[in-house]
């Protein structure tokens, strides 16, 4: 007997193959997921098409915005579409990668590591390796990525530590260089440079 788990609402059913709708929240079969540990070869391709999938949403959603901005309404939209359709298999494959996804608790302790790791660590030979091939453009977009993860792993210790509370915090993106702040956003992103209407309020 096998054990199949609702992806949306968590119910978990015994037998040969999931049912042919949830008993509990009615989506088809298609929304169930066998409980048993995936193969290492068979995880390794689900990343892959994770990321996959991932890239092509946001290069979709880059595509889009250069067709507005040229005046190809109609293919904009089109390049909308299918980024919309790539986000929902990005979706579909983070289902299975268990431990992606796991309590909140948990999940802003490992994003915070997340964080920290490529303050601390990945962005630095990224930079090395941009200065060496004299591309200080290249260098200053990976430094701006880097000091914001450091800002990013701040604000996921504070959340962690207010985790309990109900107070509600509101933040900004800044749209120049992806810096948050929780609250009013500054006059001028200190990362980047860009002044106070570049950040976006996020519900």
């Amino acid at each position: 007997m096998k054990q199949w788990k609702c992806t949306v609402c968590g119910y978990v059913h015994q037998d040969k193959s999931p049912p042919d709708r949830c008993p509990v929240c009615g989506v088809i079969k298609y929304r169930f997921i066998l409980l048993e540990p995936l193969p290492d070869a068979l995880e390794r391709m689900l990343k892959e098409a994770f990321g996959a999938e991932s890239k092509a949403h946001l290069r979709n959603r880059a595509f889009a915005a250069r067709a507005d901005a040229e005046g190809f309404p109609e293919v904009a939209r089109l390049f909308r579409a299918v980024a919309e359709a790539e986000r929902i298999h990005a979706n579909e494959y983070l289902k299975y990668l268990e431990g992606v996804v796991g309590q909140t608790e948990d999940n802003l302790k490992l994003a915070f590591e997340n964080e920290i790791r490529a303050h601390t660590e990945s962005y630095a030979p990224f930079i090395k390796e941009a200065l060496i091939q004299k591309r200080e453009d290249v260098a200053w977009s990976f430094s701006r990525s880097r000091d914001v993860e450091g800002a990013h792993a701040k604000l996921y210790k504070e959340a962690l530590t207010a985790l309990a509370s109900d107070k509600e915090v509101v933040y900004h993106v800044c749209g120049v260089c992806g810096n948050v702040f929780s609250g009013n956003p500054p006059d001028e992103c200190p990362i980047c440079g860009a002044t106070r209407d570049s950040f976006d309020r996020v519900a």
